[in-house]
């Protein structure tokens, strides 16, 4: 044990690391990153044997990230006008499951990720409540886009809600992750992101969902907490969360009318038409980015598409680009990515209540950050900003490393 201190430290810092300094640096999930995979590299007898004694387990989830990869790789191949930087954020996500082994490995304390993401969620309100309110910007976004600040600083506030589990069982006080939920929660409202709503109203099902399998109390919790919180919120003028949802009825009503769609839900309305357009031009294989915007230009000059569409780089969904860009086959792909590591976080879940072990929360964290980034998919494209695809995969790879780690400790 006492020669596996040193190691179990540096990955727990490197672990605490990862959601922590995610939002309120720059480089800071990049060097983490980084580090985590040269840690891999400097022990890789054990980091392999690790993978490979668990490989029935998380198998379907590499190869999810590998399929990722590769089928970007092909097209990269196939299309002499996509460029190598297309190949970074798939190559940078497979290379995240060195996370995997490095936790598996080294055995970190579950503890070192709550408290990174309790961290996180409060430097996330804080950075976005300065911008707010003293620099008086209407839709502050820390160093990146507010959609995507909000959207992370709410999966951050999930991952915190859930490590409620683990405190409660360890008889520590709840307060600091309940804070953490209400942290993300609140940089989330400050940013003016209305997409995230969705995530949390689908972790609240999945939370009611899970009621029944054994833990019953503690993610009843969960629920009550965020509910009450977000109704609250709803309700406080001060939040502007009334007036951001009635502007995006009024923005969707005055689209379908024609009277204007330079609105925040006009452009998104309009890319997806275009979006099913080009669709239905190749729905197998789809086409390159560059060649789809070439066709929305000529869309918009002939007069079947408004100007609207020309404004974004992407098409503020993740399910159209997939599908615009890589076809049926890249749809398999980003589907893969989401419902592979749900999958094996349902199954971790399922598999220590049937055994009668303790609440698996590594197991839930996990579930509500693929559940999350879904449903953020819908209004917004996760999966074009580095930092975000970074953020996902390494918190899906720690995770997964947590949630094996504990099935182990309890003898399941």
């Amino acid at each position: 044990m006492k020669t596996m201190a040193p190691s179990r430290l540096w990955t727990g810092a490197l672990v605490f690391m990862v959601p922590a300094l995610c939002l309120i640096t720059g480089p800071g999930i990049g060097l983490a990153s980084f580090l985590l995979l040269l840690t891999a590299l400097c022990m890789p007898r054990p980091a392999w044997s690790a993978l490979r004694r668990h490989w029935p387990d998380i198998r379907w989830v590499v190869l999810a990230f590998l399929f990722n990869f590769a089928l970007v790789l092909l097209y990269f191949v196939l299309r002499p006008e996509q460029p190598l930087s297309s190949l970074e954020k798939p190559l940078r996500m497979l290379c995240a499951a060195s996370a995997l082994a490095v936790v598996l490995v080294a055995r970190p304390p579950r503890r070192a990720l709550w408290w990174g993401v309790i961290a996180g969620a409060f430097g996330a309100m804080c950075f976005v409540g300065w911008q707010r309110i003293v620099l008086g910007m209407e839709r502050p976004g820390g160093m990146i886009n507010a959609i995507t600040f909000g959207d992370i600083a709410l999966a951050m506030g999930m991952v915190a809600l859930a490590a409620t589990i683990d405190f409660r069982r360890e008889g520590r006080r709840v307060l600091w992750p309940l804070l953490g939920g209400l942290a993300g929660i609140l940089a989330l409202v400050m940013t003016g992101t209305r997409g995230g709503w969705i995530a949390l109203a689908l972790a609240a099902l999945l939370c009611m969902r899970l009621a029944h399998l054994g833990s019953s109390r503690n993610v009843r919790l969960l629920i009550g907490a965020g509910v009450a919180l977000a109704a609250v919120l709803y309700f406080v003028p001060a939040t502007e969360i009334q007036l951001r949802v009635q502007q995006g009825i009024d923005d969707v009503r005055r689209w379908e009318s024609g009277e204007y769609k330079f609105t925040n839900m006009g452009i998104r309305l309009e890319l997806w038409k275009g979006a099913g357009m080009l669709i239905a031009q190749h729905p197998w294989v789809g086409q390159d980015p560059s060649t789809a915007h070439e066709q929305v230009v000529r869309w918009v000059k002939d007069g079947t598409l408004s100007d609207v569409a020309l404004a974004p780089q992407h098409l503020h969904n993740d399910v159209l680009q997939a599908l615009a860009s890589g076809g049926v086959f890249g749809l398999l792909s980003l589907i893969g990515i989401l419902a592979a590591p749900f999958a094996f976080f349902a199954r971790q879940a399922k598999l220590a209540a049937l055994r009668g072990g303790p609440p698996n929360a590594p197991a839930l964290a996990g579930m509500l950050v693929a559940l999350g980034y879904f449903a953020f998919g819908l209004t917004e494209m996760m999966f074009w900003s580095g930092k975000a695809c970074i953020f996902y995969a390494l918190m899906i790879f720690i995770l997964m490393g947590l949630s094996l780690n504990q099935k182990e400790e309890c003898g399941n």
